[in-house]
Order: C-alpha cells, then sequence, then structure tokens
C-alpha cells in the first residue's frame, strides 16, 4: 500500500513534512503553526492528527513478499552515548523489514531483533556480516545463515548509507533533551519509522512503475 493524498486538498509535501516536525518532538499544536510557511491554506492541529492516524495504519509488507532477511547495523549517537542501529531488508523487493536500536552489539540482542523479524514475516533464512552475534542467534532460533553474498553487501551498505545520507545535516546525531536515564528512545524510533515508511513506499512506487511498464511492453 502507498501512502497518496488528495493533491487538490494537501500536497504530499506538507504531509510529510508535518510527520517529520512531529516525530522529532512538536506537539500537535507547535506542528500545525510550523506549517505557516506554507502561505496558501492554514492546517489545523486536528488535520495534522488525521494524517498521524492515516500515516499510522498503513501495512507496507506482507508475508508472501518477503524472500530473506538481510540485516546489518551500524552506529549511531543518541544524546551523548553511541548507540547501534539494527536494520533489516529483502532483497528481492529491496523493502526495509524492520529497526531495532540498543546499546550494546552481542548474541542476545541480535537474536531478539530477529525474533522479532520471524514473528512478523514467519521463519526465513538470514544473510549478514561477519558478526559471530548472527550465526548464534540463527543457531537458537533454528534459522539457516549465510554470509553476504558481493550483491546483498551492496544492498544493504547502500541502504545504511542512503539512512546516513538523510541525516548527515547533524552527523548522524539524534539529540536527547531528556535528562532521565530510563529514556526509550521513543523520539529516535518515531523518525526513524518515518524513514523506514518513506523509504519503502518509495521503493513499492517504483517496483509498481516497472510492472506497469512490462505489462505495456507485453
Amino acid at each position: 500500500m502507498v501512502i497518496t493524498f488528495e493533491r487538490k486538498r494537501t500536497s504530499t509535501v506538507i504531509v510529510m513534512y508535518s510527520l517529520y516536525l512531529y516525530f522529532l518532538g512538536l506537539s500537535l499544536r507547535n506542528t500545525s503553526k510550523a506549517l505557516v510557511i506554507f502561505r496558501d491554506k492554514k492546517r489545523s492541529y486536528v488535520s495534522v492528527w488525521n494524517w498521524i492516524q492515516r500515516f499510522g495504519s498503513c501495512q507496507v509488507y506482507k508475508r508472501k513478499r518477503i524472500s530473506a532477511f538481510i540485516i546489518d547495523e551500524t552506529v549511531i549517537q543518541i544524546g551523548w552515548k553511541h548507540h547501534y542501529l539494527w536494520i533489516a531488508m529483502e532483497p528481492v523487493h529491496k523493502t526495509l523489514l524492520g529497526i531495532h536500536i540498543s546499546e550494546n552489539r552481542n548474541m542476545l540482542v541480535a537474536e531478539k531483533f530477529i525474533r522479532s523479524l520471524v514473528f512478523k514475516y514467519g521463519r526465513h533464512t538470514v544473510y549478514s556480516d561477519g558478526g559471530t552475534w548472527y550465526p548464534e542467534a540463527c543457531k537458537i532460533l533454528r534459522l539457516k545463515h549465510y554470509l553476504h553474498s558481493p550483491l546483498e553487501k551492496s544492498l544493504i551498505e547502500r541502504v545504511i548509507q542512503y539512512f546516513k545520507d538523510r541525516t548527515e545535516s547533524f552527523d548522524d546525531y539524534y539529540p536527547c533533551s531528556s535528562k532521565r536515564k530510563d529514556c526509550d528512545n521513543g523520539h529516535v524510533y518515531n523518525w526513524i519509522e518515518l524513514f523506514v515508511s518513506m523509504y519503502n513506499n518509495t521503493r513499492i512506487a517504483k517496483n509498481n512503475s516497472i510492472v506497469t511498464k512490462e505489462e505495456i511492453i507485453s
């Protein structure tokens, strides 16, 4: 399912920008006030709330589309601490399947992340780099595990680089104003989930366009 909005009412740019501001931590009212830069029409906080509900109800993934899990992790900074961002993607349609943030990188974290993927999409072969935590986790979950081929490595590294290109304005750093030591990083998850949804909708729209062209040619 691709997120679409009626252009006569509100452009996709405005909707995505409002979601971006909201997931950065702005309230509904402050988000609607920030949209004053778009001078053609005033947006109320109720409209922003409706867009958030519509965004949250979209189901992007379907189990029948999953052929395998390609997994990798990268370092990000949240506040003053470094964390690991775990990313899983599907190699055929090249959509992102899931994310996870952790302070440590070990077998227990890898198993927790892979288990969540199995719960959502079923049991599939896992492809990863040479990290020892992946085969250990797959052994516990009784999943087949293989090292990345050059193609699979290129796919996941391209996604990670694409992700970092979008965050280079703050150098892969996520500000955290919370002084609590038990911050659950929910604000970071919200931003990344927005990125994942927008990335997947772009991929799905591109795949649908390719199929349409092939049908026309045939």
